[in-house]
């Protein structure tokens, strides 16, 4: 399962998972119902409410409907690039068994997401595309923007 919040951060999801849905199905999941056009027709898609920090009222909808998705799909495994509802889905899917894979946004040079200071103690695996931001259950192992830090 693939979860990104609509913008930057499903057009780095869909980079990072074109490649793993010639291996295995992937199910993608993001807060706006349009995003389902910038997939391939007949690949499965579900949309779950955006929140932010300040619109914390809206956390147990979205915890519920990410609970809900997760027991549907049963994904092995959930990958996202972040924000506040891929940080759910870590949290719902450790709950439910998956493996679970925390990829912080490329935007994020120096210092990580909020969400991605949580995630770090959530998911599985937590990477960083920034060389400088590794380490404390960080990993860095390459970027694929072709971009190293320093070059922006």
């Amino acid at each position: 399962m693939a979860v990104a919040s609509l913008g930057g951060h499903w057009m780095q999801l869909l980079r990072l998972c074109g490649e793993l849905e010639e291996i295995s199905p992937v199910c993608y999941v993001s807060t706006n119902a349009g995003a389902a056009a910038m997939l391939k027709p007949g690949v499965r898609f579900d949309v779950v409410p955006d929140f932010s920090r300040n619109e914390l009222w809206r956390l147990p909808a979205v915890v519920w409907r990410m609970w809900r998705i997760i027991r549907r799909r049963r994904p092995s495994a959930i990958v996202t690039t972040g924000a506040a509802p891929g940080l759910i889905a870590v949290a719902v899917g450790r709950m439910c068994g998956c493996r679970t894979l925390w990829i912080d946004s490329i935007a994020n040079a120096a210092t990580l997401s909020g969400s991605g200071k949580v995630a770090k103690y959530l998911a599985h695996r937590t990477f960083t595309q920034w060389p400088a931001l590794a380490g404390d259950r960080v990993e860095y192992h390459g970027n694929t923007f072709g971009m190293e830090a320093g070059s922006r």
